[in-house]
């Protein structure tokens, strides 16, 4: 499979997962399989929103795609702009933490710092969810630089590292997926480049025995969310079913839906996406004027993502 399908699968993977488990969101658990017996996961309406319309999770994304296409590399307080005008939008929803960074009026370099310094609570998941793009953006330029990238982006709205370590390790297993490996092989070796502190915990969310009723905190915090997705890759054996296990969790579901997207996009491939889940799926954007970018606009950002740092595809 060529990398740039793994690109393209990872990015519309990622948003379909967000779509397809927004409705669903602090559900309990099994109430998205209840609601379809037979299995067949399709779009719906729920939440405020119409079928195929994807949360801030993608809308984030989106802006850091275009922001690294734009800029030709990372602009943090370019992103950071980007962030805080989406979220003086009034999106349909944003993680708390994240609104009460961006909209504290703290610059770009502080704000997420004195959030953590004062709350003291900060490894949600909020920059693991938009972290797709800049995964397939980065991962030509090898581990260390894409689990850096990561790092740097996730402190843009969560000042504690912890966050950061999950992103970076995310990233990691995007570029292990893009290369045509198997990124619950790379996962030893990924472990071994995180940050002194934080690789026990990451790696006991990771081991190949846990599983999410072992959770100890709520998925949105991003332990539980990146294990979760970690989990419903190895436990399945389709792009399709891996979303289904992810979204069947409850809790957070938009999000470890979206995680899990992006990774079982990169290792199945574009093609391994259902129809169904792409034809309307749809990401608006508040405060960008009535802007609404449609599949085939995220398909032509992924493919500029890969190419534009792989060279000519």
């Amino acid at each position: 499979m060529e990398r740039v399908q793994r690109a393209v699968g990872a990015v519309l993977g990622s948003a379909a997962g967000d779509a397809l488990g927004a409705p669903y969101e602090f559900g309990a658990p099994g109430a998205y399989t209840e609601r379809l017996p037979d299995g067949r996961g399709e779009m719906c309406a729920g939440g405020g929103r119409y079928p195929g319309e994807a949360t801030a999770d993608t809308q984030l994304a989106v802006l850091t795609a275009e922001s690294l296409l734009e800029r030709g590399g990372l602009d943090l307080p370019g992103v950071f702009h980007r962030f805080r005008r989406l979220a003086a939008a009034g999106p349909k929803d944003i993680g708390p933490r994240a609104a009460a960074v961006l909209g504290s009026g703290a610059p770009w370099d502080l704000a997420a710092a004195r959030h953590f310094q004062v709350n003291g609570r900060a490894a949600g998941n909020g920059s693991l969810l938009r972290a797709t793009p800049a995964a397939v953006y980065f991962a030509a330029a090898g581990r260390a630089a894409t689990m850096e990238a990561a790092r740097r982006l996730s402190a843009l709205t969560h000042g504690d590292p912890a966050a950061g370590e999950g992103t970076a390790l995310f990233h990691e297993l995007i570029r292990a997926a893009l290369d045509g490996g198997d990124p619950l092989d790379a996962l030893p070796d990924a472990l071994a480049h995180v940050l002194p502190g934080h690789h026990a915990r990451y790696a006991a969310v990771l081991a190949p025995d846990w599983h999410p009723d072992l959770a100890t905190e709520f998925n949105g915090t991003v332990w539980p969310c990146l294990g979760s997705a970690v989990w419903a890759l190895r436990t399945t054996s389709s792009y399709e079913d891996a979303v289904r296990a992810a979204i069947g969790l409850g809790g957070d579901t938009d999000t470890v839906a979206a995680v899990t997207g992006g990774l079982a996009g990169a290792v199945y491939g574009a093609d391994a996406i259902p129809e169904r889940w792409t034809r309307d799926l749809h990401v608006p954007l508040p405060g960008f004027g009535d802007r609404v970018v449609w599949v085939d606009e995220l398909r032509a950002l992924a493919e500029k993502l890969v190419c534009s740092a792989m060279g000519p595809c």
